[in-house]
């Protein structure tokens, strides 16, 4: 079996029919469907190319468009949503998508907050309460040639905020994903540089560091910063996924095949790729729901 655990409706193109297409092309059984529902100010415009449910909901993703994949290929499908914890209603709001339609994953979570706010800290620990993985965006201001309407967009407060976060909401499994968590792979300072930072791994990995302190850290291997996370150095890749193989999740975030054509390319044990794509995803959230 293979979970792609972190993909979107109406992503880049793909309705629910080629979405569906799609899977079966790439041998995928199971998506973990996310929103991704933040103020209209907080995303990067450039976004409107790719999401055009945006022009009718105003938000980049919004949870309507995971049910209503979901209403039409229950088989296909796990129920995620994120709710902005600045909200007053956010708690209140999952809770009820929890229990009218059955969300499994609080995801993603993608804002310009910091992700130790106590307001989303006290989601956090409502998402542990309920068994929920949470799926956490990290982007670090990088300089970019944008003049407006912001000229960088950041996205949760780097991997000490989520650190911080991780250790105050013991009972909740977070997955740490997109380019300031994966940019951390490295001991080096590239992540204050580049999104998608480039040559061998060297010591003192702060997301190695991060997986040996807290047992409730998980990684998602899905967009093209966990591909190059892992594609830059692939002897470094190999030990990582057989170090931390319970730990580690297939994913897209697209709907290319190159994170499944890398893995395959290490020659890894039948056990451990069996992990990697779907037996770490179902210990986190089982096929039935609870």
């Amino acid at each position: 079996m293979i979970i792609d655990a972190h993909n979107h409706p109406d992503w880049h193109g793909h309705d629910l029919k080629r979405f569906i297409e799609n899977m079966d092309r790439c041998r995928v059984d199971k998506t973990w469907l996310l929103s991704w529902e933040c103020p209209a100010d907080e995303f990067d415009p450039s976004y409107w190319r790719v999401l055009p449910s945006m022009i009718d909901f105003g938000s980049p993703i919004p949870f309507s468009r995971c049910v209503s994949y979901m209403e039409r290929a229950s088989d296909r499908f796990i129920l995620g949503y994120a709710p902005d914890p600045r909200r007053p209603e956010a708690i209140a709001m999952l809770e009820s998508a929890i229990s009218l339609y059955d969300v499994r994953v609080c995801g993603e979570l993608k804002l310009r907050m910091m992700y130790d706010n106590p307001d989303a800290v006290r989601m956090f620990r409502f998402c542990g309460e309920k068994g929920l993985p949470v799926i956490v965006h990290i982007d670090y201001e990088l300089e970019t040639k944008l003049k407006y309407p912001r000229s960088s967009y950041w996205y949760g407060g780097g991997i000490e905020a989520l650190e911080r976060a991780i250790q105050l909401c013991p009972e909740t499994q977070f997955l740490g994903h997109a380019p300031g968590f994966w940019s951390h792979i490295s001991g080096d300072d590239q992540y204050k540089k580049a999104a998608y930072p480039t040559g061998k791994v060297l010591p003192g990995s702060k997301v190695v560091d991060m997986l040996c302190r807290y047992p409730n850290l998980y990684c998602d291997v899905s967009a093209g910063s966990g591909h190059n996370a892992l594609a830059r150095d692939p002897d470094f890749a190999k030990q990582f996924l057989l170090e931390f193989q319970d730990r580690i999740l297939y994913g897209r975030d697209n709907f290319d095949n190159v994170h499944q054509e890398f893995i395959n390319s290490l020659g890894l044990p039948e056990e451990v790729l069996s992990k990697i794509y779907s037996e770490n995803a179902l210990k986190l959230v089982p096929l039935h729901s609870f």
